[in-house]
């Protein structure tokens, strides 16, 4: 008993000071003669997860790098097997192609609380399972293409603006249930998927809306039955001018109006 206890002191300071050396070479990496995750190499470094769950925690495909020490600019290279990923409250600045390619496991990204101003177009396409992108709280103007599998898409607190989200960009997603576009910049309600149960658009720049943005204006019979709950309070649009607006709903839209 005593030698297995002793085994097992050993082990956790052995994998302490790892940790340890592992986070000082962080700060000297222009000293030190090891790998360069970000760049393109024929090396694959993806093999071994080692650096990324250093700093993050990974249990059973999940893998949580929130508010990692040190600062954290870049998605991490991700174990292969990785299903769901929590990066939030980093300072990533930006989505690149490269960042989940291959990871056709992963079903839920939640980059909440980061700097992302830029997401290349092709960043989500490979990702065939992706059910749940929560990008809310950063700097976004504009959207990339997003998967057909989504389910939920929370984009918060941004700054999208009309010009930068395809009138269609929502359309072919045909698993959509829930769509979260509050407090940023848009002018227009762009097209809404038929699947959607709930839509935020509350704090934008929406001033009109037509008969044809929720319901279908030359059916008197349509009824969108799929839709719970629809949000625009905050927005510089006079609903009572728009009477037809929402006829096809269950109920009206919710929150505070002038």
């Amino acid at each position: 008993m005593m030698h297995l206890r002793t085994l097992i002191f050993a082990s956790i300071i052995l994998s302490s000071a790892a940790k340890g050396e592992y986070l000082e070479e962080r700060t000297a990496m222009s000293n030190v003669n090891i790998p360069d995750y970000q760049s393109d190499q024929e090396e694959d470094t993806t093999d071994d997860p080692l650096p990324t769950c250093l700093l993050c925690v990974c249990l059973h495909g999940s893998v949580y790098c929130e508010d990692v020490t040190p600062v954290m600019k870049t998605v991490p290279p991700l174990p292969k097997e990785t299903a769901y990923l929590y990066a939030r409250f980093n300072k990533i600045t930006k989505i690149s192609n490269r960042d989940f390619a291959d990871l056709v496991a992963l079903r839920t990204i939640d980059l909440t609380g980061n700097l992302i101003a830029e997401i290349e177009d092709g960043a989500f396409s490979t990702l065939s399972s992706l059910e749940e992108l929560t990008l809310a709280d950063n700097k976004l103007t504009r959207l990339p293409v997003l998967p057909t599998t989504l389910v939920s898409f929370n984009a918060n607190f941004n700054k999208l603006r009309t010009q930068g989200v395809k009138a269609t960009a929502f359309k072919k997603l045909t698993k959509l249930a829930y769509l979260y576009l509050g407090h940023n910049e848009l002018t227009a309600v762009p097209q809404l998927p038929e699947s959607l149960h709930v839509v935020h658009l509350h704090h934008n720049r929406i001033a009109s809306i037509t008969d044809q943005t929720f319901c279908q204006g030359n059916s008197n019979h349509y009824i969108r039955t799929n839709m719970h709950e629809v949000r625009l309070d905050g927005n510089p649009i006079q609903l009572s001018s728009h009477p037809e607006s929402f006829v096809c709903l269950e109920t009206l839209p919710i929150g505070w109006y002038n």
